[in-house]
């Protein structure tokens, strides 16, 4: 009966409903939106550091990977020494660089018209840089390695390089690492096949990269890349303590740095803590315009319907039986403007993340807006409740009003 009549009374202001839903939809998206900016960006970035299982990542020692052209020299006696304790179960060696497309100049290639790309050295039997999808991968080092010089190589090119080159997956292009502007002419060119298309886990949507070989790469840049890496990534025995770890790979090469994935994550908290203090302020901000909202609407419908509860109450209903029938009208207003404002903020986010995501250089695999279950229902559900909230105090004020003298006003007027 008492949910009855709160819905027959919410029917008889279909428009001012209808508007209230709105504005708490818009409330409940915002603070669902602000709820996942907080965390999405962090654990996107932890998900995408964890996807192949690497715990550690050696850099050069004072920089980030790949932050500079900084390597680590003795790469295979660095690789040879971390293999060989128990808790490694695998160590993938990468060199980043650039490489060359030159374009076709008639009888000629060394003209000034090339696609450049990002290039990644890698040993694929342990890379967990890119996934492949489509063809074959590059050559592993024992068949790399002795090549002769003139022998065509195996790359795996991105999508981006891909189109950007106009090459398909079987044809066979030049490509080189270097490139000598007053000379025009290009360092380590080699002919290359195009074995296969793959996805760069780390690199931008549409960002024009290729991989090699690592000793194809090393042997292109010269002395610049011989037995040099800029990055090794440790896999990590499942139980091992990976900080002691750590540090123990700081004492065996000292001229890295050794970044854990905790440390990695608190250095993206630092840099993050305006995105979630930012989160914080415009949640709070969404949470309040809510309570707000619904304290105001639920006041307007009691003061003008203080003679119809006090008519109520003259006849016998109980007190809290009015209450209740108000309160309810808020929470049906908070569940439908919840509901819908759910749906609105997985659009918004979809949409603003899609934006986002084309930021310079921000890996394809981010993501800034990531729904979690756990955090967005907690995050509605105070909504909800503040809504609860919000209407207890006007309906009780409104069923606590004195009968004859609310009566007797209402003749009046």
């Amino acid at each position: 009966m008492v949910a009855g009549l709160a819905l027959r009374s919410l029917q008889r202001h279909r428009t001012r409903t209808l508007l209230a839903i709105a504005g708490v939809a818009v409330s409940a998206a915002m603070l669902l939106d602000m709820v996942m900016l907080a965390s999405g960006m962090r654990q996107s970035f932890r998900a995408l550091l964890l996807e192949q299982g690497f715990q550690l990542r050696l850099a050069p020692k004072g920089t980030l990977p790949f932050d500079t052209d900084a390597t680590i020299p003795g790469a295979a006696a660095a690789v040879a020494r971390l293999r060989a304790h128990p808790d490694v179960l695998l160590v993938s060696p990468v060199l980043g660089g650039q490489l060359f497309v030159p374009a076709a100049c008639g009888a000629r290639i060394d003209c000034e018209h090339a696609v450049s790309a990002v290039a990644l050295g890698v040993d694929p039997g342990a890379q967990g840089d890119y996934e492949l999808l489509a063809g074959r991968d590059v050559d592993p080092p024992p068949r790399s390695a002795p090549a002769a010089p003139g022998a065509p190589l195996h790359v795996v090119f991105s999508d981006g390089l891909l189109a950007a080159t106009g090459a398909r997956v079987g044809d066979t292009v030049d490509v080189a690492a270097g490139y000598d502007p007053q000379l025009r002419t290009y360092a380590g060119r080699r002919r290359a096949v195009v074995s296969g298309r793959a996805r760069f886990r780390y690199l931008a949507a549409g960002q024009r990269a290729a991989a090699l070989a690592l000793p194809a790469l090393q042997s292109m840049r010269g002395a610049a890349g011989s037995d040099r890496v800029s990055l090794l990534m440790l896999r990590v025995r499942e139980g091992a303590d990976v900080e002691a770890l750590r540090r123990w790979a700081e004492r065996v090469e000292p001229r890295a740095t050794a970044i854990s994935t905790e440390t990695a994550m608190r250095q993206v908290d630092e840099r993050l803590r305006y995105f979630r203090q930012l989160a914080f302020i415009l949640g709070s901000v969404s949470l309040v315009v809510g309570f707000l909202l619904v304290t105001t609407l639920v006041t307007v419908s009691v003061n003008e319907r203080v003679g119809e509860i006090a008519v109520m109450r003259a006849i016998g209903v109980a007190r809290t039986r009015v209450v209740q029938q108000i309160v309810l009208e808020g929470i049906a207003i908070m569940l439908a403007g919840t509901a819908l404002g759910l749906l609105l903020g997985l659009a918004t986010a979809r949409w603003l993340n899609g934006i986002l995501a084309d930021f310079p250089g921000l890996p394809a695999a981010i993501d800034f807006f990531l729904f979690q279950p756990g955090a967005a229902w907690t995050a509605l559900g105070l909504l909800a409740g503040a809504g609860v909230l919000a209407g207890v105090y006007p309906a009780w004020r409104g069923a606590s009003r004195p009968i004859a003298a609310t009566q007797r006003q209402e003749a009046v007027g």
